[in-house]
């Protein structure tokens, strides 16, 4: 089985009791919002990497003020010639707010919309579980970093 391994940093920025969100286009067509970030360029610092895939898909520049914490998941897919993987994501979280720029959807990357959502309308939305793990650290702000088991 290939192993594969994806690190990524996203932004948890939460105004006005909303919550800043790209929506990301799946290979197969299928729309859920997530949470500004993406996958860290070799050599990349977790910080630059938040930085600089917030404004790709929103327009906005960040600042991350506070790293939340990390989450990590796990799941095998198959691949091309009857193969598998086994999928390991590590999303580092940082609390951001925004300093600047203007909301715009991305243009010819993984997301195509982006918005402020009322926090209390995300549980309604079409997501990918990195909302409620992100939500969830901006909430308990665990001192570990990872949220106790419930």
């Amino acid at each position: 089985m290939h192993k594969e391994l994806r690190v990524a940093a996203y932004a948890v920025c939460v105004r006005d009791g909303r919550l800043l969100m790209a929506r990301w286009v799946a290979g197969d067509g299928t729309r859920r919002w997530t949470l500004p970030g993406g996958g860290m360029e070799h050599g990349e610092d977790p910080y630059d990497t938040v930085v600089r895939e917030a404004e790709e898909e929103t327009g906005y520049a960040v600042e991350p003020v506070a790293l939340l914490g990390l989450d990590s998941v796990r799941r095998a897919y198959p691949r091309r010639l009857g193969t598998h993987a086994d999928f390991h994501g590590l999303r580092i979280l940082y609390e951001a707010r925004v300093t600047g720029g203007e909301l715009r959807h991305e243009t010819d990357g993984s997301t195509d919309r982006a918005a402020w959502h009322p926090l209390e309308a995300v549980p309604a939305l079409p997501r990918v579980g990195l909302v409620d793990a992100g939500l969830r650290l901006w909430r308990e702000r665990p001192p570990t970093g990872k949220p106790a088991a419930t």
